[in-house]
């Protein structure tokens, strides 16, 4: 039996037809299926026979664009998206074992509103959801909603002060945030609902309680409307780059996307959120590098996809994250080293779809799990469960 310790955790990141922009003009792409539940199903449970950890499924407030920090005009793009909380509720009862972590940009959304939303998710999916927190600094954005205005801030002014108090600012927003979500999942014990007819008793409202946050971006009540989901607490996962987003992860994440070049700066990365968290939890946070994949059967033919690509889009693309070219083998070589830095797992980011996710499910899995670094089936009927994190108590239920 191998020791399950040493397996590695996998998950996918879904975006549209792929990460790169010219994947909807590959000829197995399906450019007229983006926007239909059947494309998300396809893909869902493509990544489930695999038996992968969970996929997270991309959103914004704005459409893409090439520019991160603003608008652009081009029309030789994917533009348009669904709504990814609602994409992973019309999915999850299709699926048995997969985890599901729809994104959300929290910088103009209310917590109560997304906590009642991941909360229905978890009860859709029998207990394997989750949501991706996500920030937004950019002017279009704020002008969908009125309420707020954001100084403009360019993509490559990452070293302008007053860029960096904003971004810091709405880091420190959505901190507040996951604490209201958390205490909101906690505001009905799990023993709440008593549904007994004979008395005419549906909850007890004693075990109902008010939350009572009250702090510089949110002032909230409670309790929420919806009963305490099947995990207790979903997951709450978020990107990170640098030490400010650090922060957000260590103290209020179960999971953490980072972006490491190499095994040494995923090493110095784990190690630095480890510290950020030390002595405000007990807990531990799952941190999973993000690579970009171009997979073939050989490294020339990947290599050459990717060129094409690049030739359609008219200028080589470039991911935040590492971008890897190459044989499943040879990234289930990479995997194994990075994983020996201290790294739960990966997620993957397909550059194009249904190519490189199948590449993933049919060739990367079978090497690791020859190699006995993945496991066959799933081993946990929950999210949480999948990785090895406990159900936590309700911090409102009285002895």
């Amino acid at each position: 039996m191998p020791d399950s310790s040493n397996f590695i955790h996998l998950a996918v990141a879904l975006n549209g037809a792929g990460w790169h922009p010219a994947a909807w003009r590959e000829d197995d792409a399906r450019p007229q299926d983006l926007f239909s539940a059947g494309y998300w199903a396809d893909l869902i449970t493509t990544a489930e026979r695999a038996t992968l950890d969970f996929v997270t499924i991309e959103d914004a407030l704005a459409l893409q664009s090439d520019d991160p920090s603003e608008p652009d005009n081009r029309t030789d793009r994917v533009r348009g998206l669904l709504d990814a909380v609602l994409i992973a509720s019309r999915i999850a009862p299709h699926t048995k074992g997969i985890g599901l972590i729809p994104t959300a940009i929290v910088t103009h959304t209310e917590p109560f509103h997304l906590s009642k939303s991941i909360a229905t998710l978890d009860y859709v999916s029998t207990g394997r959801a989750g949501v991706s927190i996500a920030v937004s600094g950019r002017q279009d954005v704020a002008a969908h909603f009125g309420r707020r205005t954001l100084r403009h801030v360019s993509a490559g002014a990452v070293d302008d002060p007053a860029a960096a108090r904003q971004i810091n600012e709405l880091l420190a927003e959505a901190a507040d945030y996951v604490e209201v979500l958390r205490r909101l999942w906690d505001s009905w014990e799990d023993d709440a609902e008593i549904r007994d007819v004979a008395t005419g008793r549906f909850i007890d409202r004693n075990k109902l309680h008010y939350i009572d946050f009250a702090g510089r971006w949110f002032s909230v009540k409670g309790p929420s409307i919806t009963p305490r989901p099947p995990q207790g607490q979903p997951i709450v996962a978020a990107l990170g780059h640098g030490t400010a987003s650090y922060q957000l992860i260590a103290e209020g994440a179960d999971v953490g996307f980072v972006t490491p070049r190499t095994a040494t700066q995923a090493a110095d990365i784990t190690g630095e959120i480890g510290a950020l968290g030390r002595g405000s939890r007990t807990d531990p946070v799952h941190v999973f590098a993000d690579l970009l994949v171009f997979l073939d059967d050989s490294a020339a033919t990947a290599q050459a996809r990717r060129g094409r690509l690049d030739a359609r889009a008219g200028s080589e693309y470039h991911s935040d994250a590492e971008t890897f070219v190459g044989t499943p083998e040879q990234l289930a070589d990479l995997l194994t080293d990075w994983h020996a830095a201290g790294l739960s797992g990966f997620r993957l980011r397909p550059a194009a779809l249904p190519h490189d996710l199948i590449q993933i499910t049919e060739a990367l899995v079978p090497h690791l799990r020859r190699r006995r670094r993945f496991r066959d089936s799933y081993g946990a009927s929950t999210l949480r469960g999948l990785l090895g994190l406990p159900r936590p108590d309700n911090r409102y239920a009285t002895a």
